[in-house]
């Protein structure tokens, strides 16, 4: 299995995780919303594998680029 990270598009700030570690998820699942510029953006899930890590909090600053969940695929 190879590690996959899943990197936000934006920035914003963290507004709600979807998935804990364990979770398995398919292709284009959310599994982060950022709050960014008043609007809620869903950060998907590139392909399909298991939450191995969550890399951010509620809360938390994020910026464009910035890895948020990584997937054992």
């Amino acid at each position: 299995m190879a590690d996959t990270k899943i990197i936000s598009e934006v920035t914003g700030s963290v507004w709600k995780v979807l998935v804990v570690v364990g979770d398995a998820v398919e292709t284009d699942t959310p599994v982060i919303l950022i709050e960014s510029m008043k609007m809620e953006i869903p950060v998907l899930a590139p392909e399909a594998g298991l939450v191995s890590e969550i890399l951010v909090a509620v809360g938390d600053p994020i910026t464009e680029g910035q890895a948020v969940v990584t997937l054992k695929t």
